[in-house]
């Protein structure tokens, strides 16, 4: 099955781009979560449109992601989350809230399709989780959650 990815999809491409997958993955997983458009002569046009608004939203040099690197693993980021006692949290920490809180201390305005957490983030303490700044760039960023 031939789609256009319209978001970026973690180890098949970026917005814009024309991908052949498997038949049910992309009719059980990428349409339905609007990841992509089914491709046609007509949607071939719509390419360059999806291609614009991702540059405006990527770091375009290699330089500038560098420097985000650099002030990203600086940081020091404080996520409050509503935690009940013995510091479990009701429900979990999403990338939004990362970003919400990296934009509070100071930081960039991140993406929060780019920020990976690794696993489900149910109590309070510290870690980490990895943002794609740059095809050739990925930053860590250390984040403590804290009780709200």
């Amino acid at each position: 099955m031939k789609l256009i990815l319209t978001h970026e999809v973690s180890g098949l491409g970026a917005a814009g781009d024309v991908v052949d997958v498997r038949d049910g993955y992309g009719r059980n997983y990428l349409l339905p979560r609007k990841l992509a458009t089914p491709w046609t002569k007509g949607a071939e046009k719509d390419i360059a449109s999806i291609r614009k608004a991702r540059e405006v939203r990527e770091i375009s040099t290699l330089e500038a992601a560098q420097s985000v690197k650099k002030q990203l693993e600086g940081m020091s980021v404080a996520v409050p989350a509503k935690a009940g006692s013995g510091g479990r949290l009701f429900g979990a920490v999403s990338s939004a809230q990362i970003a919400d809180a990296v934009k509070a201390a100071g930081g960039p305005e991140l993406d929060r399709r780019k920020i990976e957490i690794p696993g489900h983030i149910k109590t309070t303490g510290a870690y980490a989780a990895s943002v794609r700044l740059h095809p050739e760039v990925s930053a860590k960023v250390a984040f403590e959650v804290v009780p709200a």
